[in-house]
């Protein structure tokens, strides 16, 4: 491609030897690139040195006059940006470096699917400019964007091999049809359809996430076996083809623990729960792994599915652990809008001597709780149930009052994908101290046995940040107060929280994330005589960061006759959120805004029920252990405005 010299000087002609010399010192030049840097420059952070070395002045300015889609792409990638600070750069040496640049320019170009653009090159003199002695002035016009004609995505390979199981697990989605219906959502997936613009990143993009698709589920093996763009340049049409090969289906084997020495390995398997026998699913390999990262017995844990020389109907599952000490202490410092500063010390056994259970025993203390607890657990045996006994002693501000109170339960709990399970008998103790006097009376105290069952389904599509799905839990208690009369009662919880997608937002790259709608519902009621004293921790009270924002922590309750506040019988939230996330120059960001109307009331009769209200406005950043929230309420009722602060998703 010719390309022209604007020159409002003549130039003096160089001899060819000073020539060959100075294209010698080049070479040398990028050379000292290879030499250690100084310590200096590696702590700062900085950006890495470029291949060339650097002068004080530029020897040449780059300039590119291109839409403003292409233009950022070819001045941060040009070659002829590297050279820029090369020093004593003659004008022979730069003509050479601006006949590849034409080349240079078209392979970016093609990269962003221009194949047939229309590219001038010029050096024009400028000694009179403090940039730069000379400016290379790229012209760029890209021509039509290559779009898609076609994409054929095919499989080649075994991918049925045999079921012998199948008729144990007749539900299951096994063998050669499984892996047929696999292949067809593969290629109704795919990502680049007829008519959409081609580039070089979507077309590996769409590439790989086949392989993806493949390889997350039934066969972890799948590669791909060729692929192949052909462009025709005069027509702007790209047609695409890709085979895959799947390779065998694979079955989950037995779990191999490797590293272990202080716990029993066969707890390791229990504590994983990994479905053997069942299709691998990379999706169960990340959740097993996750259940023995959190179970506290080991510092780091590692799944792989071993494929090599293996059966592939019963793969072993290796996990590489490294576990936790014995025992450990740890102290934390924290703070919450509802409950201000915050200091914990919490002491972990992993083995209790005799029995071998794990101990988890915690001291905290805030503005509004201090708080000292006992959790012993079992390890779970081959059906999942796991025995737990828990004691705990605190001291609180409930409603106008501050409870001292103390609790004992003892059960069985069971953990699956979705579902958790537990049982077990309980024992309250409460003694509230009012306000209005420091002398207590014999009501103050009440005490109560009861039998209790929960259940909590988790249907989200993450456990951090979820942003689509529904939870549901029910807690039911048959219960009698023990002093200071006997009287039987029921205690009852409900809670939901559903995300539903409402639309999807888009940047100027096409990258989007779907808005959506946050619902969230609760409700309680505990169903006694009318003078039976139950124990102030199995009332109800609410308000604060998790349920009506606007309102001070647990500050809606019952309200007895002069006024005082109080936990109540009844409890009844309800709250509505949009949450969109945010677009910022036109580029996707991890940030999101919300908009929210909270309620919630509590009352001892189901008729007294007034519903506190609060409405605002937040923002949500996605971070990596979940959704840091930040919410401005105001209260309806107060007229008085709160920020919540509140980091990860719990239900």
């Amino acid at each position: 491609m010719p390309f022209r010299v604007l020159r409002p000087t003549a130039l003096f002609s160089t001899p060819a030897p000073w020539s060959a010399l100075l294209l010698f010192s080049a070479l040398c030049l990028q050379g000292c690139s290879l030499l250690p840097r100084g310590e200096d420059s590696e702590s700062t952070g900085s950006a890495p040195t470029p291949a060339i070395a650097e002068s004080g002045t530029p020897s040449f300015a780059v300039q590119v006059n291109a839409p403003a889609n292409v233009r950022e792409t070819l001045e941060r990638h040009l070659e002829l940006q590297r050279f820029r600070h090369l020093p004593d750069l003659h004008a022979n040496e730069l003509q050479r470096l601006l006949g590849a640049a034409d080349a240079n320019a078209r392979e970016l170009l093609g990269t962003m699917g221009y194949f047939a653009p229309t590219i001038t090159v010029e050096l024009t003199e400028t000694p009179d400019s403090k940039a730069a002695p000379r400016t290379v002035v790229v012209t760029v016009q890209p021509g039509p964007q290559t779009r898609i004609a076609s994409a054929d995505i095919d499989f080649t390979g075994d991918t049925g091999g045999t079921d012998s199981s199948s008729a144990e697990q007749p539900t299951e989605e096994t063998g050669t049809s499984a892996s047929i219906r696999q292949q067809q959502r593969v290629q109704r997936n795919w990502s680049l359809q007829p008519g959409q613009p081609f580039t070089q990143s979507a077309w590996d993009s769409a590439k790989n996430d086949g392989l993806r698709q493949l390889q997350a589920r039934r066969h972890p093996t799948a590669r791909i076996a060729s692929s192949r763009a052909e462009i025709d340049a005069d027509q702007h049409a790209a047609k695409l083809s890709v085979t895959y090969e799947p390779g065998p289906p694979y079955r989950f084997g037995p779990l191999r623990v490797e590293g272990s020495q202080r716990y029993d390995p066969d707890g390791a398997r229990r504590l994983a729960r990994l479905p053997t026998g069942a299709v691998y699913d990379e999706a169960e390999l990340l959740d097993a792994q996750l259940r023995l990262a959190s179970s506290g017995y080991y510092d780091s844990v590692f799944l792989t599915l071993d494929t090599e020389g293996t059966d592939p109907q019963a793969a072993p599952v290796v996990a590489q652990v490294r576990e936790a000490p014995m025992q450990k202490l740890v102290f934390g410092p924290g703070f919450s809008t509802d409950s201000g500063a915050r200091l914990s010390l919490e002491h972990i056994h992993n083995q209790l001597p005799v029995i071998g259970w794990r101990a988890v025993s915690k001291l905290s203390l805030d503005r509004e709780t201090k708080h000292a607890s006992s959790e012993w657990t079992d390890l779970p045996n081959n059906n999942g149930w796991r025995w737990f006994a828990g004691a705990q002693l605190q001291r609180e501000a409930t409603g106008d009052y501050d409870v001292n109170s103390g609790r004992v339960r003892y059960g069985r709990s069971k953990s699956t994908k979705n579902i958790d399970r537990n049982y077990f008998l309980q024992y309250d103790y409460a003694n509230s101290q009012g306000l209005a006097a420091n002398v207590q009376s014999p009501s103050d105290t009440s005490t109560a046995l009861s039998v209790n069952y929960g259940w909590t389904g988790r249907y989200f599509n993450s456990a951090t940040a979820p942003t689509r799905g529904h939870g549901i839990a029910v807690e039911l208690g048959l219960g009698t107060t023990l002093r200071p009369e006997r009287d039987p009662f029921v205690r009852t919880l409900l809670r939901w929280q559903s995300f539903i997608p409402a639309g999807r937002v888009q940047d100027a790259a096409g990258v989007g994330r779907s808005a959506r709608v946050a619902l969230r519902a609760e409700g309680g009621a505990v169903l006694a005589r009318d003078g039976a004293q139950i124990p102030v921790t199995q009332l109800f009270l609410t308000g604060g960061d998790t349920t009506v924002r606007g309102y001070g922590y647990r500050s809606i309750g019952a309200r007895t006759d002069n006024g005082q506040l109080y936990g109540g019988r009844y409890l009844a939230v309800g709250s509505v959120e949009w949450q969109r996330p945010i677009v910022y120059q036109g580029a996707m960001t991890d940030w999101e805004s919300t908009l929210f109307v909270d309620a919630g009331a509590v009352a001892d009769r189901l008729g007294d029920l007034d519903p506190r209200v609060g409405i605002g406005a937040g923002v949500r950043w996605r971070s990596p252990v979940g959704p840091l929230q930040a919410d401005l309420a105001y209260g309806v009722k107060t007229k008085e405005v709160r920020l919540h602060l509140r980091l990860g998703f719990s239900f």
